[in-house]
């Protein structure tokens, strides 16, 4: 364990980089985790990739486009148009594979918010690191991406956990859902359209859409290279498919000052260290929204290592 203090940027890094060997924590299948949706990972990758190909349309002139894109596509099963940004690096010449970036937005946002926040931080970072950078709605803003738990349903908190699975009701269910069946038809559609890198896909989310970074993350563990969920660690020990990412790098980023993910986000740092998990972390001293910006380029530079291997 290396451990590094600034007091100048008040960060914390503990990388935990430990090839585990241990014998499996759960039983879950790739395809559930007991706490989401009934949706089967492979089947729901199929769907989105038969929806894909048949709106795909090569010569539109928007066709493989480059630069900050707001798009939409027609979601049959809610009857909707669901919109999606889109950003290509305008430096990418058109035929190179691209490594990509799915980010999942926090509760009462949408695709824009994050993108367009800290003067286009995220955009400038996807630009200079040469990332496809895709943030999908989720179907609405407080979708989830298919997991129910939210605040104070952090890691460690069983019976919160436990309260919220058996709150969700018929209405909730649907919305559930849909909120995972779009993340999966929008990467579907891109994965279609532009010659991805499958070797270099990433997922990230803040908040509401750090807990949809752990539960896709490991529900379509097969898309992941590495995960890195920020301030957010809505998981339940118990109903985890653990070995689905039981070799996967994780960089879990938290603020100081946000209180009570903080505390769920150290206790599954120190169970994860335990069972040797391929975990870094970092904390910054900031709030829950504000340590967005100050953790950002880490997470660039995490990604970047691991595109490479």
């Amino acid at each position: 364990m290396r451990v590094s203090f600034s007091r100048k940027n008040a960060l914390l890094v503990l990388p935990f980089l430990v090839v585990c060997v241990a014998a499996p924590l759960c039983a879950q299948t790739p395809s559930t985790i007991e706490y989401g949706c009934a949706i089967d990972a492979q089947e729901q990758i199929r769907e989105s990739g038969a929806l894909a190909k048949s709106i795909a349309s090569p010569e539109d002139p928007g066709w493989r486009a480059k630069g900050d894109l707001h798009r939409k596509y027609h979601f049959p099963a809610a009857d909707a148009d669901m919109p999606y940004r889109l950003y290509v690096p305008t430096s990418w010449d058109g035929k190179a594979l691209l490594p990509l970036i799915v980010m999942l937005h926090g509760a009462g946002s949408d695709e824009n918010m994050y993108l367009d926040s800290n003067g286009g931080q995220f955009i400038r970072l996807a630009e200079q690191h040469g990332y496809l950078l895709l943030s999908p709605l989720g179907y609405t803003r407080m979708g989830a991406y298919g997991t129910p738990l939210r605040l104070p349903a952090v890691f460690g908190n069983s019976e919160a956990a436990a309260q919220q699975r058996a709150s969700v009701d018929s209405e909730r269910e649907r919305t559930l859902e849909l909120s995972e069946k779009d993340v999966i038809n929008v990467i579907e559609i891109i994965l279609n359209e532009y010659p991805v890198d499958r070797s270099a896909m990433f997922l990230t989310g803040h908040s509401m859409g750090s807990g949809g970074t752990w539960y896709l993350g490991a529900k379509y563990a097969s898309y992941w290279k590495a995960l890195a969920p920020m301030s957010g660690p809505f998981m339940d020990e118990l109903n985890y498919p653990w070995d689905n990412i039981r070799e996967m790098p994780v960089f879990m980023t938290e603020g100081t000052g946000a209180a009570p993910s903080l505390a769920g986000s150290r206790a599954l740092l120190a169970w994860m260290t335990e069972h040797k998990f391929n975990l870094e972390y970092m904390e910054v001293n900031a709030d829950h929204g504000g340590m967005i910006p100050r953790v950002l380029p880490s997470i660039f530079i995490f990604f970047d290592r691991y595109r490479t291997k």
